[in-house]
């Protein structure tokens, strides 16, 4: 599977957000979680900064949510009784997601006081 052309190795990108939008239900709100700070971000139209700080914020959120996705599957499949190891693995990085998210709706908070002036 090594040195793939770029068409193919962006299909398995492609097939990896796909499976975890069909099968994530956290994936899919963070998705429209991100969906509406574009439209807002089009909306009101932000200095440039406001932009990237984010956008870079949600792409955090949505990245973490692949990983996890991908790590939840690798473990399930290789492990499927429970096991206190892969909890905690799956406990970590669900805190991950959270620790980003929580980030990402504060940064989203200072956006929406700038626009009101705090």
């Amino acid at each position: 599977m090594k040195n793939q052309p770029l068409y193919k190795r962006l299909g398995f990108a492609w097939d990896g957000i796909k499976i975890s939008w069909q099968t994530e239900k956290s994936f899919r709100f963070h998705v429209a979680a991100t969906s509406f700070v574009i439209l807002l971000l089009l909306v009101t139209r932000p200095a440039p900064l406001w932009w990237a700080i984010l956008l870079l914020t949600c792409g955090l959120v949505l990245a973490l949510e692949l990983v996890n996705t991908a790590v939840e599957k690798l473990v399930d499949h290789l492990h499927p009784d429970l096991h206190p190891a892969i909890k905690i693995t799956k406990d970590a990085l669900a805190g991950a997601v959270l620790i980003a998210s929580l980030i990402a709706v504060g940064v989203f908070a200072a956006f929406m006081g700038s626009l009101v002036g705090f």
